[in-house]
């Protein structure tokens, strides 16, 4: 029996810019804004194109936690 395959792409895939800032609901231009400034999560660039590591994605994520109850 074939299982169904999963929407989640794998933990060490490349997301394109696009891809990062509608994970994070913001808008793409900020995440060039944050790259400029040597914030936000950590990218790649692969010649023109800036490409962002889903678990490193995830890790930066996860450091933004501030204040309150994360439960």
């Amino acid at each position: 029996m074939a299982t169904a395959p999963s929407p989640d792409p794998p933990v060490d895939a490349w997301l394109t810019r696009s891809q990062v800032a509608e994970r994070l609901q913001i808008p793409e231009k900020t995440l060039a804004q944050w790259a400029s400034q040597k914030k936000g999560p950590p990218y790649r660039r692969f010649g023109r194109h800036t490409r962002y590591l889903l678990s490193q994605c995830i890790a930066w994520e996860n450091s933004q936690f501030s204040g309150g109850d994360a439960a």
